[in-house]
C-alpha cells in the first residue's frame, strides 16, 4: 500500500509539473514557446492614428493593409492589380472618365454592417471630404463617386489618369463602415479600426496593437488566431527581442550594423530573413534656380561623378540598389538612363566643366545640403564629398550643411538650397508616381516653374514637353505606348537633370525559425494572414 501511495504521489507530481510547463509555454512571449496560435510583430516604427482618412505614414499603411480591404490589390508577390472588393478591373468609358467598378456580394463590416456600393461610396467619399493628410490623392483625381447599382460602383475623373486603378489600391482607400464613422471635415477616430479585412482591432495602445482574426471574413481566413504587434523605442530593443525570441518576426527599424549582424547569424541560429527590393527611392535635387546649378553642364558633370556603388557596399553595406532612374527597378518601365556614361565617369565630368569655364583654378563651388536628423545622411554626404574629390580633385567642391527635416521641407519650395539629399515612397505603386510628383509643372516659362510639384522638390524644373508627356501617359491605357512614354520622360530626366537618383531601399523582414508562411511585398507591406507557427 505504500509503495501503491509513493507511486501515486509521484505521477501526481508528475503530471503537476507538465501542466505548469505547459502553461508556462503558452504565456512565455518567447516565439519559439508560445504555442497560443498568435504571431508576435516588432517594430520601431510609430503611429499617429489609425484612421484610413487620416493616416499617411509607411506602418499604418501597413495595419491598414491587413485590417482593411480596398477594391483593388496586388498578387502576391507581384506589382500586378488584382480585385479585392471588386471582382473586376474596372470599365473605363472611351474619353478615359468615368470608371464603372462591379462589386462583391456577402461581405460584412467588422461590426456586422452589409457592404455594399453605397457603403463604398460612404468610404471613399469619407476620404476626401474628411480632409485628412492623403485626401488630396483622391481630390485632385475624383469628380463624382456613386452607387449606380447595389454592386456596382461609378466614379467619374475630373481628367483622364491612366494610374486610378493603382490609386485605389492606396491603403487609406479601404472601405469603412458607415455605421462606425462620419463624413465631416476633421471628424477622425485615430485609435479605432471598423473595416472588413480578415483582421478586426480589439486593442490599440500607445506600446502595442492587438488584432484577432475576423471569423466572418469573405476571403481566405488568416493561417493565425490574430497579430500582436509590439512598438519599441529603439533599434537596440527591437535587435534584442528578436534575438532572444521575444518576438516571432522583426520589421522596419533595425539599423545597418544590427541587420548584418542578424545575417550573418542566421544560418546557425535558424532565423529566416526575406530581402526584397523595395520601393522608396533616394536622389538629389537640383535647384535650377541657383548658380552655377542653372547650367545643364554642370548638373551633368555632378551626375557623372556619382559612384554609385560605394555607397551601395561602403556606407550600407550591401543593403541597398543602385538606383539609375527615378523610377525603381521593380517597375518595368524603368529605364538605367544614368548608366549610360558609366558610372562614375570623371573624363564626361571633367570635359563638361571645361566646356562652361570651369579648372582647377576656377573651380566649381556648390552647397549640398542634408537632413541633420536623419540617420545616414551625414555618412552619404561626406561620402559623397569624398567621391568627387577623388574624381576630379580641386575642380569640384561641394560645400556641406546640414538641416533638421521639418525646417528643410518647410523652405525646400522656397528655393533655399542649391542641392538636397531627400528619399521619396511612393503612395500607389505605378510609375505616373516616381515622374509627376519630380517633374510636373503646372505653371512655368524656360525661366523655370513657378508652380507645380517640381517646386515643391526645390528644383524648379520646367518642360512643356515634359508636362506634354505626363499629360500624354495619364490619357493611353495601353501599357505598351505607356512604357514609350515613361521611357523618352527618362531620357529627359537624363539629359535636364533636374534630379539624380541614387539608390533604391532594400526591406528586410526577419522571421524566427518556427514561424512560416512569410512575405514581404513590393508595396513594403507584410501580409499578416500568411503567418503561422509550425
Amino acid at each position: 500500500m505504500k509503495a501503491w501511495k509513493s507511486l501515486l504521489k509521484v505521477v501526481s507530481l508528475f503530471c503537476l509539473c507538465c501542466f505548469v510547463a505547459l502553461s508556462c509555454a503558452r504565456s512565455t512571449p518567447n516565439g519559439a514557446l508560445n504555442t497560443t496560435g498568435r504571431i508576435t510583430v516588432g517594430t520601431t516604427a510609430t503611429i499617429s492614428t489609425i484612421d484610413p482618412a487620416d493616416a499617411y505614414s509607411i506602418f499604418a499603411g501597413n495595419l491598414l493593409y491587413n485590417l482593411g480591404d480596398r477594391l483593388y490589390g496586388y498578387k502576391v508577390g507581384t506589382s500586378e492589380l488584382e480585385p479585392q472588393l471588386a471582382t473586376a478591373l474596372p470599365t473605363v468609358s472611351s474619353d478615359g472618365l468615368t470608371y464603372t467598378i462591379p462589386l462583391r456580394k456577402g461581405v460584412v463590416f467588422h461590426d456586422g454592417t452589409r457592404f455594399d456600393a453605397k457603403a463604398m461610396e460612404f468610404s471613399l467619399q469619407r476620404f476626401i471630404q474628411n480632409g485628412g493628410s492623403p485626401a488630396f490623392l483622391l481630390s485632385d483625381a475624383v469628380d463624382t463617386i456613386a452607387a449606380t447599382a447595389p454592386d456596382q460602383l461609378t466614379i467619374k475623373l475630373k481628367k483622364p489618369f491612366a494610374a486610378f486603378p493603382s490609386l485605389l489600391a492606396f491603403s487609406g482607400a479601404c472601405a469603412v463602415s458607415p455605421t462606425a464613422y462620419e463624413i465631416k471635415e476633421g471628424a477622425f477616430k485615430p485609435a479605432t479600426f471598423v473595416g472588413t479585412g480578415a483582421y478586426k482591432l480589439v486593442k490599440y495602445g500607445t506600446d502595442s496593437l492587438k488584432l484577432d482574426a475576423f471569423d466572418q471574413y469573405w476571403g481566405q481566413k488568416p493561417a493565425n488566431r490574430g497579430v500582436d504587434v509590439q512598438f519599441f523605442s529603439s533599434a537596440a530593443n527591437l535587435f534584442n527581442a528578436f534575438r532572444t525570441g521575444a518576438i516571432d518576426v522583426a520589421y522596419q527599424g533595425m539599423a545597418l550594423s544590427q541587420i548584418e549582424s542578424l545575417q550573418e547569424k542566421a544560418a546557425i541560429a535558424g532565423w529566416k530573413i526575406v530581402e526584397r527590393s523595395g520601393s522608396g527611392i533616394n536622389y538629389l535635387t537640383l535647384n535650377l534656380k541657383s548658380q552655377p546649378l542653372d547650367k545643364v553642364e554642370v548638373r551633368q558633370a555632378i551626375a557623372a561623378v556619382i559612384d554609385r556603388s560605394i555607397l551601395q557596399n561602403r556606407v550600407f553595406q550591401g543593403q541597398v540598389e543602385p538606383l539609375y532612374s527615378l523610377i525603381p527597378a521593380t517597375l518595368e518601365e524603368q529605364k538605367p538612363v544614368f548608366q549610360r556614361n558609366g558610372d562614375p565617369n570623371a573624363e564626361v565630368a571633367k570635359a563638361l566643366l571645361a566646356k562652361v569655364g570651369y579648372s582647377e583654378t576656377n573651380p566649381l563651388n556648390v552647397e549640398f545640403w542634408y537632413r541633420s536628423n536623419v540617420v545616414n545622411d551625414q555618412l552619404v554626404a561626406l561620402t559623397l564629398t569624398a567621391i568627387v574629390r577623388k574624381q576630379l580633385g580641386k575642380l569640384m567642391q561641394l560645400d556641406l550643411k546640414s538641416v533638421e527635416s521639418t525646417t528643410a521641407y518647410r523652405n525646400l519650395d522656397k528655393g533655399a538650397y542649391p542641392i538636397f539629399l531627400l528619399d521619396w515612397t511612393p503612395d500607389f505603386l505605378d510609375s505616373d508616381n516616381y515622374i509627376q510628383p519630380f517633374m510636373e509643372c503646372t505653371k512655368g516659362s524656360q525661366t523655370g516653374c513657378e508652380e507645380g510639384a517640381s517646386v515643391s522638390q526645390g528644383s524648379y524644373y520646367y518642360s512643356d514637353r515634359v508636362n506634354t508627356l505626363i499629360d500624354q501617359s495619364r490619357q493611353v491605357q495601353n501599357p505598351a505606348v505607356r512604357n514609350q512614354i515613361f521611357a523618352e520622360l527618362q531620357t529627359i530626366l537624363r539629359q535636364d537633370v533636374p534630379f539624380i537618383p541614387l539608390w533604391q531601399n532594400k526591406d528586410y523582414l526577419f522571421i524566427q525559425k518556427n514561424i512560416q508562411g512569410a512575405t514581404l511585398e513590393v508595396t513594403q507591406k507584410v501580409p499578416f494572414a500568411t503567418l503561422k507557427k509550425a
